[in-house]
């Protein structure tokens, strides 16, 4: 730990954590075991922490600077999550996106963020061959993680023809979105990472360069906590939960990770989590953890689901094709396959990593 100032934040490698399953970590889901320690000294620039719950999860800011501007600028960045959480949340009714839902079929006007979020979500759809994809939300109610319940393999197939982001269709001109009937848009894998960024656009808005925000775990770092001293972020042992596997320094980037763990249950010798392959209807085997750094949230958010979905080989060469992305992904044998950037920070096999 530094001298004058250290920040660690141990990411606990999770998805989607409602109640309910999907493919994508949850806008609503409740906190990772997110743990953030700020120690100081006398010496360091003074750093300001704010808390708040939004999206169903606990959030954190740590900002550099004067006291009372920071207060302010963190109000009115929960205040831009808020807004976020109002407009793409499918847990509330009057929400854009339950009125996407809702629609029966017909095209719904949508407001610019949301229609270039729901592009976001396709593109990356595309890119991933169908890993991540915002209409896994007809799975919901099929899984139930807190009871501990196999579904009927028929209620998963029947929810899984109802899974398709192609037929997501997307009017630039009239800036309209179409689903059809029986089909749902959930955006807990892709709208979380947008507030975070949203909270930091805010920030930065306010005259701050150096802060981070934290939304349940899912992390953009501003800056330097001091001069010369990067924030690092610890990301945690997937097995071990006292246990940090890396620290990793991070300037001016998002760190996202996915993970197998969070929300789980074990039956007939076999461990079944919430990231669901939307393709197959049940959780993605391939993989245990991601870690995904990318130059913003929302992509990192979207993309941590899609690699772990995909695995490790698919995975890491779609990260290694993306500009300013980096990730690890920690498989289901042990091995650990990541891109050159965090090749040497990650153990070759994460079950030997102390």
């Amino acid at each position: 730990m530094a001298a004058a100032l250290a920040l660690i934040v141990g990411l606990a490698l999770a998805g989607c954590a409602r109640r309910d399953a999907g493919p994508a970590k949850d806008a609503g889901a409740p906190a990772r075991d997110a743990a953030v320690r700020v120690a100081r000294d006398a010496a360091a620039p003074a750093v300001h922490r704010f808390q708040a719950q939004l999206m169903g999860t606990p959030w954190a800011l740590a900002i550099v600077g004067d006291r009372g501007k920071a207060e302010a600028a963190a109000k009115a960045a929960f205040a831009e999550v808020a807004r976020v959480e109002a407009v793409m949340s499918e847990w509330r009714p009057s929400s854009e996106v339950s009125r996407l839902n809702a629609a029966g079929g017909a095209p719904v006007t949508v407001s610019a963020e949301l229609f270039d979020l729901l592009q976001r979500a396709r593109d990356l759809g595309d890119r991933s061959g169908g890993a991540f994809d915002v209409t896994w939300a007809a799975l919901r109610g099929v899984w139930d993680f807190d009871a501990g319940r196999v579904p009927a393999p028929d209620a998963v197939a029947a929810a899984q023809a109802r899974i398709d982001y192609r037929r997501l269709t997307l009017d630039p001109a009239a800036r309209t979105a179409t689903l059809p009937a029986g089909m749902a848009v959930g955006l807990g894998g892709i709208a979380k990472g947008y507030g975070i960024d949203r909270a930091a656009a805010v920030l930065r808005a306010r005259g701050f360069t150096a802060f981070l925000v934290d939304g349940g775990g899912d992390l953009y770092v501003a800056g330097e906590k001091a001069p010369g001293q990067p924030w690092t972020v610890g990301v945690q042992h997937p097995r071990r939960r006292d246990e940090l596997m890396v620290a990793l320094p991070v300037r001016d980037a998002a760190v996202v990770t996915s993970g197998d763990y969070e929300r789980y249950f074990e039956a007939g010798g076999r461990r079944y989590h919430h990231i669901i392959d939307p393709r197959t209807g049940m959780p993605a085997e391939r993989s245990v953890a991601v870690t995904v750094r990318a130059a913003d949230a929302t992509f990192a958010d979207a993309l941590a689901t899609a690699l772990f979905v995909m695995g490790p080989e698919a995975g890491i060469a779609l990260a290694e094709a993306l500009p300013g992305v980096d990730a690890a992904v920690l498989a289901a044998d042990g091995r650990v396959v990541a891109t050159p950037g965090l090749r040497a920070a990650f153990p070759a096999r994460w079950q030997e990593a102390r």
